[in-house]
């Protein structure tokens, strides 16, 4: 049978506690998506979404950018199979299916913000931000929530962080980039003066490659 993974009793109530770290590195950690309290599946980040975890040493907090996300059975042996049914007939007829699943997802870091006086790294204060690799990534078992929109809007002030994106080597770079900055240009309501730099930075690091930039732009929509 499944383990439940640690509920955090400070957040039990924070619906934006979506997952806990269970592989950390350098430029990315694995996380294990929180079992909800009902029958149904985790739920599963978007695809480019912006996350946050927490380095306790330092009390930074670390930002990072889905890049991969799978549901797969705990036993790794036998594979799930299709058995023709809703998610109410599989409630219904099948509860311990959701018992037998996993979700996880991987996260390139782009980025942290500096201390924040807050435990879990759901601080609400903005910190000063930083747009390269933290000197430490988050630790096992911490826990990964989903960024705010303030904090999102902070971070990407700055749009060094499309430097590190390019460089993912397990996800297509030019749909992971034109998934996080759609994700910032809707919660930015449509800026132009932001987009442009986007523009400019990315013609920069494409190199000119004009196919790229407008197929990456092509995804950009309200």
């Amino acid at each position: 049978m499944r383990l439940p993974l640690p509920q955090f009793t400070t957040d039990s109530h924070n619906p934006d506690h979506i997952a806990e770290v269970i592989e950390t590195s350098t430029t990315q950690f694995l996380a294990q998506c929180l079992e909800p309290e009902d029958l149904s599946f985790p739920v599963m980040p978007p695809f480019g979404s912006w996350l946050k975890s927490l380095d306790e040493e330092s009390g930074n907090k670390i930002i990072a950018v889905v890049t991969y996300a799978t549901t797969t059975p705990i036993d790794s042996v036998h594979r799930a199979r299709a058995l023709g049914l809703s998610l109410t007939e599989l409630r219904e007829q099948q509860p311990q299916i959701f018992a037998m699943l996993k979700t996880e997802f991987k996260a390139t870091i782009v980025g942290f913000e500096s201390y924040q006086n807050a435990e879990n790294g759901n601080g609400h204060n903005l910190g000063k931000v930083y747009q390269y690799l933290p000197p430490r990534p988050p630790q096992i078992h911490q826990a990964v929530y989903r960024c705010e929109v303030a904090e999102i809007i902070n971070f990407s002030e700055q749009v060094e962080f499309l430097r590190i994106l390019m460089q993912v080597r397990d996800a297509p770079v030019d749909a992971l980039m034109a998934a996080a900055i759609r994700d910032i240009y809707l919660l930015r309501k449509g800026d132009k003066d932001w987009l442009v730099k986007v523009g400019r930075t990315l013609s920069i690091l494409l190199r000119d490659d004009y196919d790229r930039l407008q197929y990456i732009f092509s995804q950009v929509t309200l």
